[in-house]
């Protein structure tokens, strides 16, 4: 009850906010809000914001959450995992529908560099072995073979066809899990000062008992972590949000479990994602490594067809 009295305040304080906004810009290349470098003013909204927020935060519940966060950080391992730049992983991963799956475990490659590029990788390939710790220039030449690079907010697919745009749902949905993953959640929603915190109370997660924290920002989107009561590392990631065409809520979750220690960062080793509580995929991890030197070029990439166009005449 306490934490949706909060909830109902954080979101009456922005909304009030969100009634009066700023006079646009006379310049769109001068910012939003200017401050006067004279007299060294905080524009209003800014300072209103800040306050709201600050307000908010000062509860016993608010500091509770607080403290299990920073909690949970120094028990995956502190600055270690707050400042990594780069992350590898080798492991299977299996696509499930309505939580069964045919599939063996296909095996992939998947590199990451902080805060939103990545590279994921399966490709087929008979008496090669893809060295762990690099970053492979394979042609992918097998129809089975495919390439997915995000950098920014775009996202591309590279086949035996060429490299495409990603599909923009496959895009949505991809950008919707990484605002929302773990590292965001630690290393971004909670530096934000506008991010309200709630203390959740505890649960049971994956026969685990934990207690969870919800952070709210601005724009009225949430995630909930849940973290082990004995352990603190974070055992569940959810969210919620609305379908833009059916306007039906959907629910995505994260499990995290198999944790173990590399190169002074508790890593999780098994991944379940679930969604509306459908399992969806789980990913194990046979390998993972911590600030590689991975190159720009392994994070770029150039359309070179486009997968809906009608096929050239001959």
């Amino acid at each position: 009850m306490f934490r949706l009295t909060l909830i109902f305040l954080w979101c009456a304080l922005f909304g009030a906010a969100a009634q009066n906004p700023p006079a646009p810009s006379a310049s769109p290349t001068s910012p939003a809000n200017p401050t006067n470098p004279a007299s060294g003013a905080v524009p209003v909204n800014q300072s209103e914001n800040a306050n709201q927020s600050e307000n908010v935060n000062q509860s016993e519940n608010a500091k509770k959450a607080r403290a299990l966060l920073d909690q949970a950080i120094q028990a995956l391992g502190g600055q270690a995992y707050l400042t990594y730049q780069s992350k590898g992983e080798t492991g299977r991963y299996y696509p499930l529908f309505h939580g069964r799956t045919e599939s063996s475990g296909i095996p992939y490659n998947f590199f990451q560099k902080y805060p939103d590029k990545d590279r994921f990788e399966v490709v087929h390939q008979r008496n090669i072995f893809l060295l762990y710790g690099t970053v492979s220039d394979v042609k992918v030449k097998n129809k089975s073979d495919i390439v997915l690079i995000h950098n920014g907010d775009k996202g591309y697919e590279i086949t035996y066809k060429g490299t495409a745009a990603q599909d923009p749902i496959d895009l949505d949905k991809y950008l919707r899990r990484r605002s929302h993953s773990v590292d965001w959640l630690f290393r971004k929603w909670m530096q934000d000062p506008e991010v309200a915190l709630f203390y959740d109370g505890a649960s049971v997660v994956d026969s685990k008992e934990t207690e969870g924290v919800t952070l709210l920002n601005r724009q009225n989107d949430s995630v909930t972590v849940n973290l082990d009561q004995n352990t603190h590392y974070p055992i569940k990631i959810s969210y919620s949000w609305r379908d833009a065409n059916d306007k039906q809520k959907n629910t995505e979750e994260e499990i995290y479990d198999n944790y173990k220690l590399v190169q002074g960062i508790w890593t999780a080793h098994s991944i379940t994602r679930y969604y509306n509580g459908e399992t969806s995929l789980q990913r194990f991890v046979a390998t993972a490594g911590y600030n590689l030197k991975l190159p720009d070029s392994a994070f770029e990439a150039a359309v070179t067809y486009d997968p809906t166009a009608p096929p050239k005449k001959r």
